[in-house]
């Protein structure tokens, strides 16, 4: 009896282990087909048919940003680096490559505007239009003093500017080249009157750059320091006298800057000649560097001339672009 209940167990169980595996294989089959259906393409089933299988999605390529037009190479000047086109509003509307690039129309009212326009280095490339100078009021900004200029008849280099840029505490920063902005030419008097007047040409910002390359690639520290750019009427007045400043400083016409090299930073001319000290002889580095910019430039042909140290200042050089050679 014992055996026979034994062996009836043993087929009990066998019948069992049997049972779950028939029903794991059918279910496994069953899984398969109801798989298969749920991931067929909807272009397979039928018309009218649904599946219940996750939907089809298809990347959409990201839109392209339309590039950024190019700068006429003739905006970036002999240096590569000017960064913005000043003038007043005719003469702006009257160039014919502004008006093919500048579509609209405000670019060319008095303040200052970014293009949109893009420089080979990625930079960004501005318009600086001048308030055009108005024989009623002068070339008065606000409350910010200018005075007159001087000028003699019959000598159209000391014609008066036709206009002057309104500089606010907000645009001082814009670069009109790669290294220099517009706060960096600003008269060095009512400091806390906003907003100021400022007159600058684009070709002696050209030459200053064309002297730090023409610095660094002689191996010399290359970073100008402007220590005086313009200058309005009523403030080059204060100092004219014999030993002082002219009375018909090109400072006044936008055209002339007093510039040291100042790579530390420590506000003095760097020591250039490497003897150890700073000195005119440093300044004369300087000079001998900006007369080969015009050798090579004589579109920017100006004066040069090499100061020393005083009390006030240390040496610097003066340079501009007049249109004629001179030196003293």
């Amino acid at each position: 009896m014992t055996h026979f209940l034994h062996h009836h167990r043993k087929s009990i169980l066998g019948l069992a282990l049997q049972g779950a595996v028939l029903f794991v294989l059918v279910f496994a089959g069953v899984w398969g087909v109801t798989y298969g259906i749920s991931m067929a393409s909807p272009a397979s089933a039928g018309p009218g048919t649904t599946t219940s299988g996750p939907a089809t999605v298809t990347a959409v390529p990201p839109v392209a940003q339309p590039e950024p037009q190019p700068v006429p190479a003739a905006w970036l000047g002999l240096s590569g680096n000017l960064r913005a086109m000043v003038g007043t509003p005719d003469a702006l509307r009257s160039d014919a490559t502004f008006a093919l690039l500048a579509s609209d129309a405000a670019l060319a009212d008095p303040g200052v505007h970014q293009t949109g326009l893009s420089t080979p280095s990625g930079d960004s490339f501005y318009v600086v239009a001048m308030h055009p100078y108005d024989p009623e009021r002068g070339a008065m900004i606000g409350t910010y003093h200018v005075g007159s200029w001087p000028a003699p008849a019959g000598n159209s280099m000391y014609a008066r500017p036709a206009g002057v840029i309104e500089v606010t505490q907000d645009n001082e920063s814009t670069p009109v080249s790669q290294h220099f902005q517009l706060r960096d030419f600003l008269t060095h008097d009512q400091g806390s009157v906003w907003p100021k007047a400022l007159v600058i040409r684009p070709k002696l910002v050209d030459k200053l750059e064309l002297i730090s390359q023409e610095l660094e690639r002689r191996g010399l520290p290359s970073k100008l320091h402007v220590m005086s750019g313009f200058r309005t009427p009523q403030y080059n007045a204060l100092e004219v006298h014999p030993g002082g400043r002219a009375r018909l400083s090109r400072h006044m016409y936008g055209d002339a800057s007093d510039v040291y090299v100042d790579a530390d930073g420590n506000g003095q001319m760097d020591d250039l000649n490497g003897d150890g000290k700073v000195t005119i002889a440093d300044a004369r580095v300087l000079f001998q560097v900006a007369e080969s910019v015009e050798a090579s430039h004589p579109e920017l042909t100006g004066g040069l001339s090499a100061y020393p140290a005083t009390v006030a200042h240390g040496p610097f050089v003066h340079v501009d672009t007049r249109g004629k050679r001179a030196r003293w």
